[in-house]
């Protein structure tokens, strides 16, 4: 397993393999034969089954075929040109026709019964990979490429699907075929034809593999170049307003065409490379259906052999060279869908920088109470963040952090959420440290207002319930309320059912900040962190908020990371950090009283308030005649 310090870095993993194909393939294995007690285990083994009995069949009635034809062949051609009988075999045409049809038949059957058994394991497979990914640490998720990473996904998991199709459905019935026609050659002539054919098969087969495996490094190639250039793509567009406000779409297009450009070299090759690979294997089939071509003609001059003999050759060779032709974009899909799978899997390789000890139990809050006792952490070890901070939060008090900048203040809001681990000292909620408890149950046991909102591309009431998915509407209107956004989610023309677009782009900063106020009310948990939740209202927004930030806190603990320093005045604790450390610490009158750092910055904030508060109501003075004159 490898353990996440760094960057997942998808270049990287294109480039180096850490398993053996056949370890790639054992890894599907499960997913063709579940254990007992995984759901469905029992139909998905019985479809399995039937699938390989109809592909027997299907090459049992496709090989036959031709002896059947070449019967049909003797009675219309036969040795004695003297004593022919002129007479049609309708029995033999018959039955080359029927078994004809029943190889495609068959094939068909077994294409339907498989079908569950593929796309099972594509649904499977998927699900396992996204947990996963919900697993992973923050750290992970900060640090990770989106495009590269859902590129790699969906790549394996097309992979999946055509790897375990190709090699049921192609690479088995394939080797059944030649089997089953080196034995009728061998049994109908002599062991040379059966040979004969055998020999052009493995050559074919050593040839494709030997210059696939040669043609693989500019697949992975392009798989790498085709990550980058997905990547720069979403890049650019989830950043499309940082685009636009600094004109650099000229910028974008020639960086994207640029990778694009080294993608289009590298896919020439493959192309050039696959014709190259095309010419050889047509030159093994066709020397090997002469060579059967000339030794069925030398039999027929020797009286040993008949016309049907010679089409009976001619037939299973041409029979053979079509699976075999199809065997080399079938060796090509199975290696490159190995590197492709591979690659998904390093995903699941990943482990979490964060997981609950063995036999970890549920959180139990009692009070909520929040202690920190001598913390220090770094997200590198060689730029400390935070340093012995110590404090406690008692239940139902509101404690609040304020400082600079880079101060440590969002730090510890991750910390008690446990996305990261502390290098020194412990983090406790109602006397139990947050390691020795079930992850899970801490962060269900917090509601947390964000500093940046960010909505899922859904409606409205989608975004409210995601904190509580089985609330009804009533439960949701009332956290609406709450958060003072109801009334301006009723007067939209779809209500609750309005669409927020990508990321929750249609609506403003305040706006989004009260649909995370809202949903955090709804959660009801007995832990609040507000991370600077105010930031984006304006001040007549924010003064009703506070007081009503003030109700839903009420009897919870409550942490609030500010830097609007008009938000805290009432809280019952204010630390002052920097440079990760704790220089002051009381209520809003000790420190002022106090003054130092938080007196400085308060003063500071109410000049600017009130200056700004001068120009606001300049403006309105300004504008509202010329709202009475519109009206």
């Amino acid at each position: 397993m490898i353990r996440h310090g760094g960057g997942y870095a998808p270049e990287q993993a294109e480039a180096t393999r850490k398993r053996s194909d056949w370890q790639v393939i054992k890894s599907l294995l499960p997913f063709l034969w579940p254990a007992r007690g995984v759901p469905d285990a029992l139909e998905i083994r019985g479809r399995v089954a039937l699938a390989l009995a109809f592909i027997l069949l299907a090459k049992v009635a496709t090989v036959f075929a031709p002896i059947y034809l070449k019967q049909a062949v003797d009675e219309l051609a036969p040795a004695d040109p003297a004593n022919a009988v002129l007479a049609i075999p309708l029995a033999l045409i018959v039955a080359y026709g029927g078994a004809r049809f029943l190889g495609q038949a068959f094939a068909q059957f077994r294409d339907a019964i498989f079908a569950k058994v593929g796309v099972r394991a594509v649904r499977r497979s998927a699900s396992l990979v996204l947990a996963h990914l919900h697993r992973l640490s923050l750290r992970f998720h900060l640090e990770r490429r989106t495009g590269a990473l859902s590129r790699s996904i969906e790549r394996g998991c097309t992979a999946i699907d055509g790897l375990v199709s190709i090699s049921l459905f192609n690479v088995l019935p394939t080797l059944l075929e030649v089997a089953l026609v080196f034995g009728i050659l061998w049994k109908a002539f002599n062991i040379w034809f059966g040979l004969v054919a055998l020999f052009v098969v493995v050559i074919y087969v050593i040839f494709t593999s030997l210059v696939t495996e040669w043609r693989l490094k500019h697949r992975r190639e392009s798989n790498a170049l085709d990550n980058k250039a997905n990547t720069r793509a979403i890049d650019s567009l989830l950043n499309y307003e940082t685009v636009k406000t600094f004109g650099n779409e000229d910028l974008e297009v020639r960086e994207y065409d640029h990778v694009m450009g080294q993608y289009e070299t590298a896919s020439v090759r493959t192309q050039s490379s696959l014709a190259l690979m095309n010419v050889g294997q047509a030159l093994i089939i066709s020397a090997g259906l002469a060579a059967l071509m000339a030794m069925a003609a030398m039999g027929k001059l020797a009286g040993t052999m008949t016309v049907g003999d010679f089409t009976l050759v001619n037939l299973y060779m041409l029979q053979l060279s079509q699976p075999l032709n199809f065997f080399g974009f079938v060796y090509r899909q199975i290696k490159q869908s190995l590197v492709d799978i591979e690659k998904m899997f390093d995903l699941m390789d990943v482990e979490p920088e964060i997981q609950d000890k063995p036999n970890a139990l549920p959180l139990a809050v009692s009070g909520g109470e929040v202690k920190f006792e001598n913390v220090t952490f770094a997200y590198d070890p060689r730029r400390p963040i935070l340093r012995n901070v110590s404090f406690t939060v008692s239940p139902g008090q509101m404690t609040a952090f304020v400082g600079a900048t880079g101060s440590g203040k969002s730090t510890i809001g991750r910390l008690l959420f446990r996305y990261y681990d502390i290098a020194n000292g412990s983090i406790k909620i109602d006397g139990q440290d947050v390691r020795d408890v079930q992850q899970a149950t801490v962060r269900a046991s917090i509601g947390v207002v964000p500093q940046d909102t960010v909505l899922f591309n859904d409606s409205i009431r989608y975004n409210l319930a995601y904190a509580k998915p089985n609330a009804t509407d009533d439960e949701i209107a009332k956290a609406a309320t709450l958060a003072h956004i109801h009334q301006f989610i009723a007067g939209l023309p779809d209500g609750y059912q309005t669409q927020v677009g990508e990321r929750g782009l249609k609506l403003s900063g305040g706006e989004k900040q009260r649909v995370a106020i809202a949903r955090v009310i709804l959660k009801g948990a007995p832990i609040l962190l507000f991370d600077e939740a105010t930031s984006a209202l304006d001040t007549h927004t924010e003064k009703e908020i506070q007081a009503n930030l003030r109700e839903v806190s009420t009897g919870r603990t409550t942490l609030v990371i500010a830097h609007r320093l008009s938000t805290i005045v009432d809280a019952d604790q204010i630390l002052v950090l920097d440079d990760g450390e704790i220089i002051e610490r009381g209520n809003h009158q000790e420190l002022m009283a106090l003054g130092g750092a938080y007196a400085s910055a308060w003063e500071k904030q109410q000049k600017s308030l009130a200056a700004a508060e001068a120009a606001a109501q300049i403006t309105d003075d300004v504008f509202r005649p010329a709202a009475r004159v519109a009206e």
